[in-house]
């Protein structure tokens, strides 16, 4: 097997991407946007929407033909931002509908994972977690002992991201897999981490009510944000019908 080949960023493209981020860039936004996320990076001042509208123009210029360049590509806008929204520019990429399904191959893992610890707020963190709850239903076989193992990694981004990777994924939630990475971090103290079990148990509230509930029963060291995250819309008193369930 001839080795992979290296993949080289699209400095066009990047260019690209810094361009109509500058042109459409509200520097009398930018600063109150900066202190809303106490990003040390600073901002342009682009709105979200506007972000993706204008990176998804970018990209429809210029495709990208081979998957290395594709994460060289998103490395590349993401480690050497100067502004912050060119890390959404390089989610915007990752999440693009002409990458699916390169974005979707477990090998795109170490690549989050990368974004994630590099990233380390939780705006970056959570977008990407959304591209990971993506590959472990396109693959959950292969994909699931990874999760379960950041479970326990020694970057609370990476413990978040394993939290909250289903959200979303409403019946089709693993409930197995999301005990088994909430359980090693319920005593941890950290607001994002607490905030991320109240949010995953929220979640899965909507379809598995009941679930929920004895869930939050049987581990009564869970944060009180976390129990009442998690019944924030079911109550924290189960019904006989919810215990039947």
């Amino acid at each position: 097997m001839s080795p992979r080949r290296r993949g080289q960023p699209r400095k066009d493209l990047i260019a690209a991407v810094r361009a109509t981020l500058e042109e459409a860039a509200e520097p009398e936004r930018a600063p109150q946007m900066q202190a809303y996320m106490k990003s040390s990076m600073p901002y342009y001042g682009v709105r979200m929407p506007e972000v993706r509208k204008r990176v998804r123009t970018v990209l429809n210029d210029l495709p990208i033909d081979a998957r290395p360049d594709w994460e060289a590509t998103i490395r590349g806008l993401y480690d050497d931002a100067t502004y912050r929204e060119e890390r959404y520019a390089a989610l915007t990429l990752a999440a693009h509908r002409y990458y699916r399904e390169w974005a979707l191959a477990p090998e795109s893992l170490a690549l989050y994972e990368r974004l994630i610890r590099t990233g380390a707020w939780w705006d970056l963190v959570d977008e990407t977690s959304h591209r990971v709850g993506d590959v472990l239903l396109a693959d959950s076989e292969t994909v699931t002992p990874t999760i379960r193992a950041w479970s326990g990694a020694d970057d609370l981004w990476v413990r978040r991201c394993s939290i909250i990777c289903q959200v979303g994924h409403k019946a089709e939630t693993d409930l197995d897999l999301l005990s088994c990475v909430i359980e090693p971090n319920i005593a941890d103290r950290d607001f994002f981490i607490r905030k991320a079990i109240g949010w995953a148990l929220r979640e899965v509230a909507y379809v598995e009510p009941g679930w929920v509930h004895a869930f939050v029963n049987e581990h009564p060291s869970l944060s009180s944000l976390s129990v009442r995250e998690a019944t924030k819309h079911i109550g924290q008193a189960p019904s006989a019908a919810d215990l039947s369930r």
